[in-house]
């Protein structure tokens, strides 16, 4: 496991690789619904929160992604996402539709066009490029095709903490944040890291990514990035109450997460060593 913390760009503690590269992937989300609370500053919670979202699909998800297409105005078959393996047939199951349910508002409010808004020339995708800029003060490493089609960005580990840190201080931030604190059962799920650390750490932000990446962002200015070596996210929430006791943090509801097995009888726990 590889974390780092940051607060006004500076490194506070680090394990690990703190300059390690890496995907941005979902963690991103956060930094390109920046476009969006800008050019629409009147969506509620819900659908900013949406937009921000690696959702399970549930009924309440799912209605937020369809009021988030209703204001673009679009319908599920404009979502350039695809659909996804194990999930029911259509592309507002995908995990990241509501992401792109945003980012087909934006093309309506700015008068883009909608097809191709995935495709990295697309100005939407070029706003995206532009946000990370802006938030981690420092150009991409690298870009690829993301799981879900739209551009990835890559950058080193304290540079995504880094990001985290200065979030709210960006025109928009505050209101991403807040939303998200505020739904963070829209934003992911039960058993994710970041949902358990927005309810039970009061002022905190979080969203996972694929391959193991969890970014954070506390109360007081504090930026986190954590990136799993073997790319799964079994052992962040331990990793991340280790990792923040050291800088005064105590999120004991996270220091051992419950394992079950398939008939949901809990046969250990997942805790640092």
């Amino acid at each position: 496991m590889h974390a780092v913390a940051v607060r006004e760009g500076e490194t506070v503690a680090a394990a690990g690789d703190a300059g390690l590269v890496t995907f941005f992937r979902s963690s991103a989300k956060p930094l390109q619904a920046l476009l969006l609370v800008r050019a629409c500053p009147d969506l509620d919670d819900r659908l900013v929160a949406i937009a921000c979202a690696s959702h399970r699909a549930e009924p309440e998800q799912l209605d937020a992604v369809r009021d988030l297409l209703a204001a673009a105005p679009a319908t599920g078959d404009d979502l350039e996402c695809g659909p996804q393996e194990g999930r029911p047939p259509g592309r507002i199951h995908h995990n990241c539709s509501g992401k792109h349910a945003g980012m087909l508002a934006l093309c309506d409010t700015q008068g883009w066009e909608k097809r191709g808004y995935h495709l990295p020339e697309h100005p939407v995708q070029r706003g995206c490029h532009a946000a990370h800029l802006e938030a981690a003060e420092v150009e991409p490493v690298d870009t690829a095709a993301d799981g879900c089609g739209v551009v990835t960005f890559a950058l080193p580990l304290w540079r995504m903490a880094h990001a985290y840190a200065r979030l709210e201080s960006l025109a928009g931030g505050d209101r991403i944040a807040a939303a998200m604190r505020a739904r963070p059962d829209l934003v992911g799920g039960p058993d994710g890291v970041d949902f358990l650390l927005m309810r039970d750490a009061p002022g905190w932000l979080a969203k996972g990514g694929a391959e193991g990446l969890l970014c954070a962002a506390g109360p007081d200015g504090l930026g986190v990035a954590l990136k799993s070596e073997d790319g799964a996210s079994r052992a962040h929430a331990p990793a991340l109450a280790a990792f923040l006791a050291g800088l005064g943090v105590s999120l004991e509801s996270l220091a051992e997460m419950p394992l079950p097995n398939s008939r949901g009888e809990r046969v250990g726990v997942i805790a640092v060593s």
